[in-house]
């Protein structure tokens, strides 16, 4: 059974910074590209970035430059660090993982950018 969890979300100013972390059971982030995307209130989920099994990177124009992911083979966990954060940063932070054509979520994460 897959399970992703995330944490690491919380109340942070603008300007600041925050570590997301997506832990994951039933499956092996080193052999799967492994995405975060996040949702506002009243907006459509948007990716966010994405880190493949061969360590390739990728972040929405957004992000780029602010935001970097990573991955602890050792713990099955990726990592969004989240720098200069900006209140349009405010939002439910999940990380997803697609098996065999299925979606599989986390409960996401609320990340609030705000003074």
């Amino acid at each position: 059974q897959v399970q992703l969890v995330e944490s690491g979300g919380g109340l942070a100013q603008p300007g600041g910074s925050l570590r997301l972390s997506c832990a994951a059971s039933g499956v092996l982030f080193s052999s799967n590209l492994v995405r975060w995307y996040r949702q506002a209130p009243g907006n459509q989920r948007e990716f966010v970035s994405f880190i493949s099994s061969g360590g390739t990177v990728n972040y929405a124009d957004s992000v780029k430059g602010r935001f970097t992911i990573a991955r602890d083979n050792a713990k099955n966990t990726v990592y969004l660090q989240m720098n200069s954060l900006k209140p349009e940063d405010t939002a439910t932070y999940y990380c997803n993982v697609v098996l065999s054509s299925r979606n599989y979520w986390g409960q996401g994460t609320q990340v609030t950018v705000s003074s």
